[in-house]
């Protein structure tokens, strides 16, 4: 797939970092709109019409989760990428929570950086195409297409975050079982601590608004254990 020509928007109050990361994504076909503060990024963003966004974290004026709230507020689709100099858990998994689809921690490669890109540009821009995934659950009433991120349901598509996405597939994997919180800690963010634990909380609550217009699609908190998804599942 080309992605030649399509709309990036980069956050980053590094000058030096700024050009040299607009420069490299120039030279691989792309469009780039920078910017160094979130203020200024936020009140063009909805003008730009891009593909995907590059925010760093620590931005003057609007830090870049505040960036991304207000991104999501107005699309929920354009991927999300953090760039970050910052290594503490709860900080990525922050990132995660409001709505990002994935961090790259500084100092990076720009081969990283571009294969990233490249990954959610495509999942992002087939979006709207017919959908032949070979990893695909029918849930309940839902469509769910796991390597392009998509939650099919009667009347919208919705576009999951990896992580949403590697959870649902989880249950989905392990329907109407009992599942510990340490089991699917360990299994999706492959660790199970304090701050993932209650990151998990904010992805379940999601995951039951996203699959609340089927009452068969349960996910039963079992306290002081896990959880239970129950649903009526079909994997090809």
């Amino acid at each position: 797939m080309n992605f030649q020509g399509e709309k990036i928007l980069l956050v980053e109050d590094d000058q030096t970092l700024n050009f040299i990361v607009k420069d490299n994504l120039e030279q691989a076909g792309y469009v780039v709109t920078s910017y160094e503060d979130g203020e200024s990024a936020i009140k063009n963003f909805a003008s730009g019409k891009f593909s995907l966004c590059l925010l760093d974290v620590m931005l003057p004026r609007k830090d870049g989760f505040t960036v991304a709230k207000e991104i999501r507020i107005i699309d929920d689709h354009v991927p999300i990428i953090f760039l970050t100099a910052r290594s503490m858990t709860e900080d990525r998994i922050t990132g995660l929570t409001i709505g990002g689809d994935d961090y790259i921690t500084k100092p990076f490669s720009m081969e990283e950086l571009l294969l990233k890109i490249r990954i959610f540009l495509k999942r992002s821009l087939t979006n709207n195409e017919p959908l032949t995934d070979q990893n695909y659950y029918k849930v309940g009433s839902f469509n769910f297409f796991f390597d392009s991120l998509v939650l099919e349901g009667k009347d919208e598509r919705k576009t999951l975050t990896y992580k949403e996405a590697e959870l649902l597939r989880y249950f989905c994997d392990n329907p109407n079982k009992v599942l510990s919180r340490s089991d699917i800690l360990k299994q999706v963010w492959g660790s199970d601590d304090y701050y993932l634990g209650r990151s998990l909380d904010v992805f379940i609550s999601r995951l039951r608004k996203y699959l609340s217009n089927d009452n068969n699609i349960k996910i039963l908190n079992l306290h002081g254990i896990g959880f239970r998804f129950n649903a009526s599942i079909t994997k090809s």
